[in-house]
């Protein structure tokens, strides 16, 4: 099975939201370049079809974290499957169709210069991170408010947003610092 037919199975198996049918469709549209753009220009999953395994990463690690009997129990994180696979799947929507093939400049290892391949960032919807994949699934289908912070959150401390508000959406909206810790692990560990 490829990727992108393991996401669009989870996808299928897990959303059954009203509206999720058309979002699936469009990230499956030549509108959308969700299943071959990359997940960043030079960092983790900087190549075609990063994107999408990051989110399936982001997925498994997720269902991990919250599969633990500490976080069930203790911290009485308890989410739907869909909820699961909302957040996780679909957290990095606002990548779609952000970068492009380009080159630059680097050394090889005898000090010669060589152009490779690499990815720019251009955004023509620059409406943030989180809030922007909050955005674009909101055009098509329902968030709890609890999948919206944790969507609009997901990058945690490493993000650009005042700590105290981070900490805030933690505190409330606990699926937010699961989900961050789920992107963390995934970007820290698998790519």
């Amino acid at each position: 099975m490829t990727k992108a037919e393991e996401f669009i199975k989870i996808f299928k198996e897990n959303i059954q939201r009203d509206g999720a049918d058309k979002l699936l469709e469009y990230l499956m549209s030549t509108q959308s370049d969700f299943f071959i753009a990359p997940a960043s220009t030079r960092f983790h999953g900087s190549y075609e079809g990063g994107l999408l395994e990051h989110s399936l990463n982001v997925y498994y690690c997720l269902k991990d974290y919250l599969s633990r009997d500490r976080v069930k129990n203790e911290y009485n994180l308890n989410y739907t499957d869909e909820s699961i696979a909302i957040v996780s799947l679909l957290h990095d929507l606002c990548k779609v169709n952000c970068y492009v093939k380009g080159t630059r400049n680097v050394k090889d290892s005898s000090g010669v210069w060589q152009q490779v391949p690499t990815f720019e960032y251009s955004d023509d919807m620059p409406y943030g991170h989180g809030e922007k994949s909050v955005y674009i699934i909101s055009g098509f289908m329902k968030l709890t408010r609890e999948e919206a912070f944790a969507i609009r959150y997901h990058m945690g401390f490493s993000g650009s947003e005042p700590q105290n508000n981070v900490g805030s959406a933690f505190e409330k909206y606990p699926l937010a610092f699961a989900l961050s810790t789920a992107d963390m692990e995934a970007t820290y560990f698998l790519e």
